[in-house]
């Protein structure tokens, strides 16, 4: 059972290009559905195979995930490993490995989808402007980056996977080189506060951080080293309170209210948000609408309440 768990996430990474994260997940997903059908097709006398599980047997596993209160699961959790479990023996059924999927009818049930949480240009200012009120190596990393990640939209794990080839600072076009999710390379355009910041942490920050010569990673954290996600989420959650934002900050606020601001100025629509996020389609029923790189940059000029 262990193989085809494996043989799916390598799947997943090589051809489907999904990232570490989701992979980590896909693999907690399914590993926690082998154990639990491992025990029932034993009590059974079955062989502990994928093709020995039917219908009745996943129905079992989703009920007792809903009724596992202790585990304190929430509907997006329960419904994403019950998605996991479905696209896995979708896998299965094209390797040839089961002849049809006893999960394909198989639902969590209705999840509703949360608002994305968004917080005010104002107190996206009042953020912003906490760690410029000291000048150490840390203070001018911790600008830049927040400096960034509003200027961009970009995810948290894209913003600490910039290298220093990925950043261009010139004047006719700044910009980062990001790879997006699906291994999609995309060049995303910066404002001059993002410029001013990046620059002043590439000057007086990062050389008093850098401990090796051979590490590329942007932002650095006290050993020289590529600075984490959880790093960085605590960095945020510190400026948060400095800032006496009352609202949960999470590193994803920074991109919902970017997007909210974006769209709620009337100068950016959706499709053109589409591609500034880098999400593959708008929503289920919309086709993804490439935009240049140029157009995007014009956009984004009128647009960023930061780039005036």
């Amino acid at each position: 059972m262990e193989q085809e768990i494996k043989g799916f996430l390598d799947y997943l990474s090589l051809e489907k290009g999904f990232s570490g994260n989701t992979i980590a997940a896909y693999s907690n997903d399914l590993r926690q559905l082998a154990e639990f059908v491992r025990a029932k097709v034993a009590e059974q006398g079955l062989p502990a195979e994928w093709s020995s599980v039917d219908r009745s047997l996943l129905l079992s596993y989703v009920l007792s995930l809903k009724s596992a209160e202790e585990k304190g699961y929430a509907p997006a959790t329960l419904a994403r490993k019950v998605a996991a479990m479905r696209r896995f023996f979708r896998f299965l059924v094209d390797e040839g490995t089961v002849e049809e999927s006893p999960a394909k009818e198989v639902s969590s049930g209705r999840v509703g989808k949360p608002l994305p949480k968004a917080i005010s240009v104002a107190e996206v200012e009042e953020l912003l402007r906490q760690p410029t009120k000291r000048s150490t190596p840390e203070a001018r990393r911790d600008a830049a980056m927040l400096e960034l990640l509003y200027a961009t939209g970009v995810r948290v794990t894209e913003l600490v996977s910039l290298d220093l080839g990925d950043v261009n600072l010139s004047a006719d076009y700044p910009h980062i080189r990001c790879l997006r999710k699906g291994s999609k390379e995309q060049l995303i355009p910066i404002h001059e506060h993002a410029v001013k910041a990046v620059r002043l942490y590439l000057d007086q920050g990062r050389p008093r951080l850098a401990r090796y010569k051979e590490e590329q990673a942007l932002f650095l954290n006290r050993r020289g080293e590529r600075l984490t996600r959880q790093g960085f989420w605590l960095i945020l959650k510190a400026y948060a309170k400095e800032a006496k934002i009352e609202a949960a900050i999470t590193p994803h606020t920074l991109r919902h209210s970017i997007a909210t601001h974006l769209l709620n100025s009337g100068r950016m629509n959706l499709r053109e948000l589409q591609e500034f996020l880098g999400h593959a389609n708008i929503s289920t029923t919309q086709v993804y609408t490439h935009l240049t790189s140029e157009h995007l940059r014009q956009v984004y000029d009128k647009s960023h309440p930061r780039a005036e």
